[in-house]
This record gives structure tokens, C-alpha cells and sequence, in this order.
């Protein structure tokens, strides 16, 4: 079956606030969770244009690649690594605004100038990040944050 997603023009709140619920709603009948983390990045991306979007989850002692939309990404990442280690060891969300100033950063692509990490729990259970990268600088906001973070929220808690 073939999803098409609305997509609005507006403010960055404007089209979180429409394309969330259809995110949740092409989710909501699928239990694998491959399918469910591959629509997601595709929904985002298509939306907001980003260079990259993806997941990175957890396995034993390091982040691997998952389910992304974009150019080649790194396969692994340890905990404490690049921005997307940081956000597991710290388990907190991360902005970056430009990357090259970023202690650590993992340079997957060069052409990645900003960066929003979340993490994706269930239950309290750490179970990977959500990975966002922007060409351009300075590109995430407590905007993004905010959506991003119910997205978030509402993946673990009912794709996993």
C-alpha cells in the first residue's frame, strides 16, 4: 500500500504539527520495526528537506546504523563518540549548531554542517538515537527539539 503524505507549507511548527499525526497514523498498523523507523526517516526527510535523517540503536556496547535516509553513514558509533555517542551517554537531546566546532565530532559526510540528536527509550530502556543532519548551519532549534521529542517518545513507546 502507498502512503502519501500531505505535505504543508508554513512554519517549522506548522509542518511538525501536521506531519506528526501522520506518522503516527502510517505507524500505528505496523508492527516491525524496520518498517516503522525506515517511514519515519522517510517522512521527515521528504518534509523538511534535511541532509540526512536516520536511527542509530543500541547493540551491547555500541550505536549501529539503522534504519536512515541519505548519503552513506557510519556503521558504528561507541558510547561517548561524536554527538550521537554523547546523546546516549548523557541521554539527553543534543543541538549542534555547527558541527566542525563540536569536540569529537564523526564526520560522516562533510557536507553535514548542523546536527539534532534525540534519544529513543521505552520504558526508561535506552534504545538508540534519532540522528538529524542539516546542510546548513544553525539549523535546529527547541522547535525541532520539541516535536522531535514527541516523535520520539511515541516510537519507542509503541513501535518497539
Amino acid at each position: 500500500m502507498s502512503e502519501d503524505l500531505s505535505l504543508v507549507k508554513g512554519s517549522k511548527a506548522e509542518r511538525y504539527e501536521h506531519l506528526i499525526p501522520q506518522i503516527k497514523g502510517l505507524l500505528s498498523g505496523e508492527s516491525d520495526i524496520v518498517a516503522n523507523l525506515s517511514n519515519a526517516s522517510a517522512a521527515l526527510k521528504e518534509t523538511f528537506g534535511f541532509f540526512w535523517v536516520g536511527f542509530y540503536l543500541v547493540r551491547g556496547e555500541e550505536l549501529v546504523l539503522g534504519p536512515f535516509q541519505g548519503s552513506v553513514a557510519c556503521t558504528r558509533i561507541k558510547k561517548g563518540r561524536g554527538v550521537c555517542g554523547q546523546s546516549w551517554e548523557r541521554d539527553t537531546v543534543l543541538i549542534v549548531p555547527d558541527v566542525d566546532a563540536f569536540p569529537g565530532h564523526i564526520a560522516c559526510s562533510s557536507l553535514s554542517k548542523s546536527e539534532i540528536v534525540l534519544p529513543l527509550r521505552k520504558g526508561g530502556h535506552f534504545l538508540g538515537v534519532l540522528d538529524v543532519d542539516s546542510d546548513i548551519l544553525n539549523d535546529f532549534d527547541e522547535v525541532d527539539e520539541q516535536y522531535l521529542t514527541q516523535l520520539c517518545n511515541w516510537v519507542g513507546d509503541h513501535c518497539f
